[in-house]
């Protein structure tokens, strides 16, 4: 299970949300980024779609990005999944073709706007980290450490490099177009990372898997 994504609500809130105006506004704001890029996206026209005032948007969120990411995460939590196939390089592959097709499509377009926004405000910055990539890395967790228990990998490992060695390749390519995000590339991006951190058992089962093939 995916960990719930709670994004910090602006500090000036008084009332609680309104559950049917802030799906309007998710749904609006969703569509919007679908259609135009981030820098373009507007508070007033967030409004406009949800139909909602500009001030009830401002009550929960702190601004269009901040609006824009938690549309984002909702979006990607629906879409992307966490495998359990009883193989970590296996859920690995799937996890990260899952990510792969989220990017890549209309939805998931706006993720590397979010990561160039972080880098010139500070304050998104620590939103996105705290409300999109912990959550996110907390969740592939869950994988790691059933392939501890499992004895695939190394139990010493760092996880933090780890998934770097990971999703590094794979944002990269993404922001800078590159080379190729096909399915092959993926299993291959998992199977390197895999290699470096196998347990000896794992990397006997995988010489004997690939053999057979």
């Amino acid at each position: 299970m995916q960990p719930a994504v709670s994004l910090q609500r602006n500090k000036s809130a008084g009332r609680p949300r309104s559950t049917e105006s802030e799906a309007a506004v998710i749904i609006a704001t969703a569509e919007l980024l679908k259609e135009m890029p981030l820098r373009d996206l507007t508070i007033e026209e967030i409004a406009r779609r949800a139909g909602v005032g500009k001030q009830t948007i401002y009550k929960w969120w702190k601004s269009k990005s901040a609006v824009a990411l938690d549309a984002f995460c909702k979006a990607m939590l629906t879409e992307v999944e966490v495998p359990d196939t009883g193989s970590f390089l296996e859920d690995m592959v799937k996890q990260l073709r899952s990510v792969t097709r989220f990017y890549k499509s209309a939805a998931g377009s706006a993720f590397c706007q979010f990561l160039a926004e972080a880098q010139s405000d500070g304050e998104f910055k620590r939103t996105f980290l705290n409300v999109f990539l912990k959550p996110r890395r907390d969740a592939v967790r869950v994988i790691w450490e059933r392939a501890i228990q499992r004895n695939e990998i190394a139990a010493d490992t760092d996880p933090e490099i780890a998934m770097d060695n990971l999703y590094g390749p794979l944002i990269f390519r993404l922001m800078s177009g590159h080379g190729s995000l096909s399915e092959s590339v993926t299993r291959q991006i998992a199977r390197n990372a895999f290699l470096g951190i196998a347990t000896e058992k794992a990397h006997a089962a995988y010489r004997k898997r690939t053999s057979e093939r």
